[in-house]
């Protein structure tokens, strides 16, 4: 079943074929049993007044035969009656497709009524109302019934036509009643039930048939399409369709190959920007790396001698400084992210205790500076995961003097927290927080949500703090709500395991 529900999902073909045959089996059924009781309403109407003529006939006969006998004994007209049978009977000999029943003298002294019958006839072939109207006064009657004769168990459909009869001479009545066999016709009816059956079943496999070859041929250009998508989604843009006639799907085609072709041009476009934009970064990082030094080494000079220089001059040495050494700070993380583009970023791994750089962390002199207090939770037990010390080191650092220059919170949490698959530690500051569009923003280059209250930061820290957790299989994700504080989880995976189930969720999730 399994099976099944996903090829009924994944399979157009499979959807339409099935409803096309579903569909077409439902009309042909709905046609087939409005021709099959059209056909037998017809043959049942067609029997009953070929039926009714010659009962008719044969009651007009039986009281010919009545009036004729003059003798008014019951006995004699009994021998009458009896020989009218017989002869009524044999009339038609072995073609006959009747049987006869009479009943009579219908009052008797004892109130039993004699019946006479052309064969063994179950009693119950003769349906009660209809016995009753023919009893009741003259005229023609019929109804349908069951002709079973007595020891058998089949019945046979059959038109029972009912008359009453007078003898003129003593007065009696009688009912004759013939009984028309519709064998004939249920044999008509259950051949054309068969006809239309059979037919019924090779229309719905035609159909099913031209369902299932119509949709291939228009299926297997579009699958042909998907799988040339899902090449173009793994980077092998040279794939094209084939392109055969002027038809819809032919268009189709050259318009995806347009698409492919356009694409495949803006991607080398991109590509081609993207590395002279890494070259270019990698470059003048390098080429500024020398003079830098150099000027460091002077402003280190300077600095070491402001004491001696008047308080303006002494002032600007110590300015030099600051701003070179954050220039050498830019320098490096520009360096790291053309790394980073460049796909040559690589890992020096170790074993490394997340609780233990926690508690390492919370001695972090940024945090004092900032009068930070620093609450440490689950660092109690061992959490080891492989990566580059030096890399994670850096992303709970960066994450730590976030926190103090933009969060203006008192007091930041750091918790760790694990399960088998991977290993979680966040930091929580509880400041000025994040708004939605904020949280997913955070991590881009050179952005601050506030440049208002930028204090001196480069912009690219939390962005390299992600790029270093994503090189370890991990994640970094961002969480906050104004006034109440943000959140920041760091999640790695353990050897052999996965950080798609974090043990961690941030209270703002």
């Amino acid at each position: 079943m399994p099976s099944l529900g996903r090829l009924w999902r994944r399979s157009i073909q499979a959807r339409v074929v099935t409803s096309t045959i579903l569909l077409s089996t439902l009309v042909v059924t709905l046609t087939g049993w409005a021709l099959l009781r059209d056909v037998a309403d017809g043959l049942a109407d067609s029997r009953r007044s070929t039926a009714i003529s010659e009962a008719r006939s044969g009651f007009d006969y039986a009281q010919t035969q009545l009036d004729a006998a003059v003798d008014t004994e019951t006995s004699t007209q009994s021998q009458v009656l009896t020989q009218m049978v017989d002869s009524l009977t044999r009339s038609r000999g072995a073609s006959r497709t009747y049987e006869l029943v009479l009943e009579g003298p219908l009052l008797t002294e004892d109130g039993e009524v004699p019946i006479r019958s052309s064969a063994a006839i179950d009693p119950d072939s003769l349906p009660r109302d209809l016995s009753d109207a023919v009893r009741s006064g003259p005229g023609t009657f019929w109804r349908y019934s069951d002709l079973a004769l007595l020891g058998s168990s089949t019945r046979d459909a059959s038109v029972v036509v009912g008359s009453q009869l007078r003898a003129p001479g003593s007065g009696d009545t009688y009912a004759l009643f013939y009984l028309f066999s519709l064998a004939d016709q249920q044999e008509t009816l259950d051949l054309v039930r068969r006809a239309l059956l059979l037919g019924g079943i090779a229309m719905v496999l035609m159909v099913g048939g031209v369902a299932w070859l119509v949709s291939r041929q228009v299926l297997d250009p579009v699958r042909l399409a998907r799988r040339i998508a899902e090449r173009y989604a793994s980077g092998n843009l040279e794939q094209r369709m084939h392109v055969s006639g002027e038809d819809d799907i032919a268009r189709l085609s050259s318009s995806f190959n347009q698409m492919a072709a356009s694409l495949q041009s803006q991607i080398r476009r991109l590509e081609n920007l993207s590395r002279v934009q890494q070259r270019f970064v990698s470059d003048v990082s390098h080429e500024l790396r020398t003079p830098l030094t150099t000027v460091q080494m002077a402003s280190e000079v300077l600095y070491d001698s402001r004491d001696r220089f008047d308080p303006q001059t002494a002032r600007s040495a110590e300015l030099l400084k600051r701003e070179l050494d954050r220039f050498e700070s830019l320098l490096s993380d520009l360096l790291d992210l053309s790394r980073f583009d460049a796909g040559a970023a690589d890992l020096e791994l170790d074993l490394v205790d997340l609780a233990q750089v926690a508690r390492d962390a919370a001695d972090d002199p940024v945090l004092e500076r900032a009068g930070i207090t620093v609450r440490l939770v689950g660092v109690e037990h061992p959490a080891v995961v492989e990566a580059d010390p030096r890399r994670i080191d850096r992303i709970v650092r960066n994450l730590l003097a976030n926190a103090a220059k933009y969060s203006q919170s008192p007091v930041v949490e750091i918790r760790v927290a694990q399960n088998d698959e991977s290993v979680s530690l966040a930091v929580r500051d509880f400041g000025v927080g994040l708004s939605g569009d904020e949280a997913i923003r955070v991590f881009d280059r050179f952005w601050r949500a506030d440049p208002a209250r930028a204090q001196g930061g480069t912009g690219l820290g939390l962005a390299i703090s992600r790029e270093d957790a994503a090189l370890h299989g991990g994640t970094l994700q961002a969480w906050g709500r104004p006034g109440a504080g943000s959140e920041f989880i760091l999640t790695l995976p353990k050897p052999e395991g996965s950080a798609k189930h974090p043990p961690l969720v941030s209270v703002f999730a």
